[in-house]
C-alpha cells in the first residue's frame, strides 16, 4: 500500500461533467499539463479537446501526450494523427508512444498502457475509465453505444505533500521507461510545412468553441466542488515487459481483507483466472459480504470478455452475496469498488488478468465516507437497470438471454490469461 495524503476529491459521473471537467483543467493550467491515455479516438469532443491544448501551448505552457503505441495505430482518425503528427513540431508539446507496435517485437504486443490520467500543475490531476472519445461524453449521440464511466479528481490546495506528488513521478516513469518512444526523431522542414494547416484549423475551432459555448469556460471552484478526504493512496502496476507483479489486485484484495460489512464491485469485465483465483484465496475475505455488478451478454460492447466471464459465472455466483448484470441498451466501463460505505476504489483496473498481470494500471484509494455515500448513490442508479442473477443461474423477473453462447466461451476460455 501507498503512502497516504490528506487531499480534497470530487465524484465525476456523468459524460456532460466528465467533458466540462477536462476543458476546466485544460483551461485553469498555467505550467504543465500532463496527459496519458489508452486510447483517443477521433471525434467532436476530441478535437475540442486538441484544439484546447494546442491554445495553451500556444500560451506557453508544456504540454506532454503519452499514448498506448498499439491502440494508436488502431483507432486513431486522419484529423487526430494529422493532429498528433503536428503537435510533435510545437515547441510546447512532446508526444510519446508507450511501447510503439514493431513486428520485430512481437513478445511485447500484448504490454499496453491502460492508464488515463491528466495532471495539471501539481495542483489537479484526474483519473478513471474514461478513454478520450466522443462514446464516453456524448450521450445525446451515442444512445445505445454510450458508455457510462466515471472519473476521481484530486485538488490540492497549499503547501505540503500530496498524492499528486505520487501520481506525477508514476507519469514521469512512464515517460522516461526505455520503451516509451517518440514517433520520429528529428523535426522535418516538410514537417513543420504540413503542421500548419492543422494548426490552423484547431485555433479556428478553439476560436469557434469559445465564443459559441462560454458557459463551458466559466472557472470551477474545486474547493466547493470537492470533499475533504481522511486520505487518499495512489497505487499502480509496476512497468516492465516481465509478467507484472499485480500490485493493483493486492491492494484491492488487502482493502478487501479488511472489509467488515459490505464490498461492491463493478468491473465491466470480470474474468478470475486460475494465477488470480490463487492469490483471491490467500486473502482472508468473506466471500458473503461480496455483491457484483458487471455487463450482461446484452450491454457488453466486448462478446470476447463476456464471453470470458461466463466461463466463470456459475463459480462466481456460488461464491459471493450478489451478482448484478447491467441491461443497457448502453454498457457499463466504470472500474470502482466500494467497502464498508467508506473507502473507495477508482482508477483503470479491471478484475480480469489483463489488468492484474499485463497492462499498465493505476488507481486511488480513497478514504471519505461523504465520497463514498456519492458513489454509492451512482452505483445504485445502474443496480436499479440490472438484474439479479438467482442461485440457479437464471435472472431474477426476467428472460435470460438465451443466444448460443457456450462454445464460443470455451474458446475464449483458451487464452483468457490475454482477455
Amino acid at each position: 500500500m501507498g503512502k497516504r495524503y490528506h487531499d480534497r476529491v470530487a465524484l465525476i459521473e456523468t459524460g456532460e461533467d466528465g467533458a466540462r471537467l477536462r476543458i476546466d483543467l485544460v483551461e485553469s493550467a498555467q505550467k504543465t499539463i500532463d496527459i496519458s491515455y489508452y486510447t483517443f479516438t477521433g471525434g467532436r469532443f476530441t478535437n475540442v479537446m486538441l484544439s484546447l491544448l494546442l491554445a495553451k501551448a500556444d500560451e506557453g505552457v508544456h504540454v506532454r501526450i503519452l499514448c498506448d503505441g498499439l491502440t494508436s495505430l488502431v483507432y486513431e482518425r486522419k484529423e487526430l494523427k494529422d493532429a498528433l503528427r503536428a503537435f510533435e513540431t510545437h515547441p510546447n508539446i512532446e508526444v510519446k508512444y508507450y511501447e510503439k507496435f514493431s513486428l520485430l517485437t512481437p513478445w511485447s504486443w500484448q504490454k499496453r498502457l491502460h492508464d488515463k490520467i491528466i495532471i495539471t500543475d501539481g495542483k489537479l490531476a484526474l483519473i478513471g475509465g474514461r478513454n478520450i472519445g466522443d462514446k464516453y461524453f456524448i450521450q445525446e449521440e451515442y444512445l445505445q453505444r454510450f458508455v457510462n464511466d466515471r472519473d476521481a479528481l484530486v485538488y490540492h490546495q497549499g503547501e505540503g505533500e500530496s498524492v499528486i506528488g505520487d501520481m506525477q513521478h508514476y507519469y514521469d516513469q512512464m515517460w522516461g521507461y526505455k520503451h516509451t518512444k517518440v514517433r520520429k526523431k528529428g523535426i522535418t522542414a516538410r514537417q513543420r510545412e504540413r503542421a500548419e494547416p492543422t494548426f490552423a484549423w484547431l485555433r479556428a475551432l478553439s476560436t469557434k468553441v469559445r465564443a459559441d459555448h462560454p458557459e463551458l469556460f466559466q472557472p470551477i471552484d474545486w474547493k466547493e466542488r470537492t470533499y475533504d478526504a481522511e486520505a487518499i493512496e495512489f497505487v499502480h502496476n509496476p512497468l516492465g515487459r516481465h509478467k507484472k507483479d499485480p500490485w493493483c489486485l493486492m491492494a484491492l484484495l488487502e482493502m478487501a481483507s479488511q472489509a467488515e460489512s459490505s464490498i461492491f464491485v463493478q468491473s465491466p469485465y470480470i474474468i478470475p483466472t486460475r494465477s488470480m483465483r490463487s492469490l483471491i484465496r490467500s486473502y482472508d475475505i468473506d466471500m458473503e459480504l461480496v455483491t457484483v455488478l458487471t455487463n450482461s451478454k446484452r450491454s457488453s460492447p466486448n462478446p470476447i470478455a463476456v464471453a470470458g466471464y461466463y466461463n466463470h459465472r456459475k463459480a462466481i455466483v456460488d461464491r459471493v452475496n450478489k451478482v448484478y448484470e447491467y441491461q443497457g441498451p448502453d454498457s457499463i466501463h466504470s472500474k470502482s469498488y466500494l467497502f464498508d460505505d467508506s473507502v473507495s476504489i477508482i482508477g483503470t483496473f479491471n478484475l480480469d488478468s489483463r489488468s492484474s498481470y499485463i497492462n499498465t494500471e493505476s488507481m486511488l484509494i480513497i478514504h471519505s465516507k461523504e465520497f463514498a455515500s456519492d458513489l454509492d448513490h451512482e452505483i445504485q442508479a445502474y443496480v436499479d437497470n440490472s438484474v439479479l442473477v438467482r442461485d440457479d443461474y437464471t435472472y431474477a423477473g426476467q428472460a435470460e438471454d438465451k443466444r448460443p453462447f457456450w462454445l464460443f466461451s470455451k474458446l475464449v476460455g483458451l487464452f483468457e490469461y490475454y482477455l
